[in-house]
């Protein structure tokens, strides 16, 4: 079992291209998880082009499976004044596997300040019970502690697919970066199980889009408060929203997937 920040120590450099290698402890099933590829995405525009601005938004699609050791390739697609666009291409094994889309930007003056992303009242950490139980095949959840605040649970068949959790690394150097933020983001299985009575067949990413809504990651104890929702299951596919503050409250992070669910 090899810890987060040590995961992302490993990642190696060759020209152009990154690689790194997820142990098993990191799979879903026979490929690693889409949080893991989207934080090797982001952790390989790091090492490869230096300093940038601080990412305001990313878009991943998973195309294909990656297990084992993976090639990734940062490009810049273009450079301007205050922003940086750069593309990343994650390949597995057996072929493509990830391309993401990062959007990177400095600080700008601004006369408008302007939030609406109320957390939800939940308790604190402690007081809530424990999320994650071993499940066959998703090994990648024993990284993660996460705490249920409020919702409900997958498999509950309610009527609405919504839940919060506390969420935090089990990674005794509770990693504040952006990669470490992007894979705990999502470590939580789709809202859409809500609706469900039990487990019978996989579920699987297809895209995600991210905003961060601020460049100051941290938190305190590690912890960070994630809401989410999906707006619409049909024909096998799910498209949700989430929501993520730190444990001040203070909102950092929104999100949509549209998730397959072969169920």
């Amino acid at each position: 079992m090899i810890e987060f920040t040590e995961l992302m120590a490993t990642m190696t450099t060759d020209g152009d291209t990154c690689s790194a290698t997820a142990t098993e402890d990191w799979l879903q099933g026979r490929t690693m998880y889409g949080g893991l590829s989207a934080a090797f995405c982001v952790q390989s525009a790091t090492r490869q082009l230096g300093q940038l601005p601080p990412l305001r938004s990313a878009q991943f699609s998973f195309v294909g499976p990656a297990a084992d050791t993976v090639m990734i390739r940062p490009t810049v697609l273009r450079k301007g004044k205050s922003t940086v666009f750069v593309g990343v291409d994650l390949f597995g094994e057996t072929g493509f596997a990830t391309r993401a889309t990062l959007c990177y930007g400095a600080p700008r003056p601004s006369a408008v300040s302007y939030g609406s992303l109320t957390a939800p009242d939940v308790a604190e950490p402690d007081a809530c019970p424990h999320f994650f139980r071993p499940i066959p095949g998703l090994n990648f959840v024993q990284h993660f502690d996460g705490r249920f605040a409020d919702g409900n649970p997958p498999f509950s068949q309610s009527e609405h697919p919504r839940f919060a959790l506390w969420l935090r690394h089990r990674d005794p150097a509770r990693p504040a970066s952006m990669p470490a933020l992007v894979a705990l983001t999502d470590a939580p299985p789709p809202a859409a199980l809500v609706k469900f009575e039990k487990p019978s067949g996989p579920i699987s990413t297809m895209t995600w889009a991210i905003d961060l809504l601020t460049d100051k990651i941290e938190t305190r104890d590690g912890w960070w408060l994630l809401e989410t929702r999906a707006e619409s299951i049909h024909d096998g596919y799910s498209s949700q929203a989430t929501t993520l503050w730190n444990a001040d409250r203070q909102p950092v992070l929104v999100s949509r997937q549209n998730v397959a669910v072969f169920m």
